[in-house]
This record gives C-alpha cells, structure tokens and sequence, in this order.
C-alpha cells in the first residue's frame, strides 16, 4: 500500500497569544502548494483557544464546517439562531451553504479548549445552510472504527453533503482495528491523541497519514490512542 506520513512539526501554522493554531493544510498566512488539502478535505486546524478568547463573528458560504472538540468546551453561535457547547465526544456540523455568520469561543473562562476545525467542500455550491450536532462516547468509539459522519447519515452519524465517510476510534494499548481501503477509493488517518502503529507505521499525535492504494489497514495502539479517519473517493 502506499502510504505517506507528514510529522507534526511540518505543519504550519499560528499563535495569536489567545490561539496557537496548528494548519495541516495550507490556510491563512501559511501556504504550502504541496498540502493544499486531500481531494473535497480542504481545512485541519488544530486549535487551542486560551480562556475567554475565541473568533468573533465571521462569515462563510459553501463549506462544510465541522468542529470536534478533543479537551474543554466550544461555545457556538451562528446566523441560523443556533447556539450551543460543544464538548468532548460532540460533532457539530455546520453547512454554510449559500451564507451564514457564526462565532466560536471557548465556553470556559479559567479551562483552554482545543478542538480540531475541519472544512469540507460541499458537493455543490449554494446548498441551504443548516446545522447539526451529535454525540458519541467513548463507549460508541472503543475499539472499533465508529462512523461520526457521512453522505447519508447512515448507522446514526451526522450528515456531510460531500461523499466522504469520517470514522473516529478509541483504541487502549494493544488494540487493533482493520480498515479495508477498496479500489477507487483513499483514506486520511489523523491521530489526536497518543501514538498508533499502522502496518509498520509509527503516527503519534498531529500527525498524518495518506493512504492512496487499495488493501487492508491494521492499526494498533501503542499506548491509549485517538484517531479519525476520512474515507472518500480517489
């Protein structure tokens, strides 16, 4: 299989004092021709928010929006009257669509958030904006690959209007899960938490790996390890 791995410290990325932002594809000041996303994967932030700060209200249009919070809490506002605190186990997904203003800042005036960003390209342009948001427990996620989000929310996961799949996992040290790569079809592996062996691979948290051939993935814990997975067409 082919795989490629990018190290953590080659990402860019930005700190702000209140934001120390890591980008794992080109994004704001940071520009790399060779990460300028994976396919409709357009945006990775790795974002900690100290407390009280955040991002002010600020527009989007067609882009999928989806935030996952690894550690504290995420205070959501938007254009669509939505508001919410986002936590660990939570995906919220945010179809700007056609337009809608939104605001993001840690929910905690003491406690630092840090959560991931990720956009999506929606499969076309000028979508209704809309907003959703689930949970999944460590229990959902534990030893098996769990579906957090798809095309047709299947199995109960959250709705991306793009043909991708997202898969979220808590492995302890020594497990295993198997993901079978079909032909025609690639995967994105990122860990958020500890360090993964997969087929000979060591990746540790911030750390990516691309998978562009067809076969089967075994990918074990070397220690208590979170990742997510994207799944998606070639």
């Amino acid at each position: 299989m082919a795989l490629t791995l990018r190290r953590a410290e080659e990402r860019g990325g930005a700190n702000l004092g209140w934001l120390d932002s890591k980008h794992s594809f080109s994004f704001g000041h940071y520009f790399d021709p060779n990460h300028l996303g994976f396919g409709p994967l357009r945006v990775i932030n790795e974002d900690r928010v100290a407390p009280g700060g955040g991002f002010p209200t600020h527009p989007h249009s067609d882009m999928e929006i989806i935030s996952y919070v690894l550690d504290g809490a995420l205070e959501h506002r938007d254009s669509l009257g939505t508001g919410s605190v986002i936590k660990p186990g939570d995906i919220q997904r945010m179809s700007a669509g056609t337009g809608v203003r939104h605001s993001e800042y840690n929910a905690s005036k003491t406690d630092p958030v840090h959560f991931l960003q990720i956009w999506i390209a929606p499969e076309r342009d000028g979508l209704e904006p809309s907003y959703a948001q689930k949970t999944f427990t460590f229990e959902d996620k534990r030893g098996e690959l769990r579906l957090i989000g798809s095309r047709d929310g299947r199995d109960g996961s959250i709705v991306i209007h793009q043909d991708v799949s997202l898969y979220a996992s808590v492995l302890l040290r020594g497990e295993s899960v198997q993901h079978d790569v079909s032909e025609g079809r690639v995967s994105w592996l990122l860990v958020t938490v500890g360090q993964l062996t997969v087929i000979g691979v060591y990746v540790k948290a911030g750390e990516v790996l691309s998978i562009t051939e067809a076969g089967q993935l075994q990918i074990s814990a070397d220690e208590r390890a979170e990742f997510l997975l994207f799944y998606r067409p070639y």
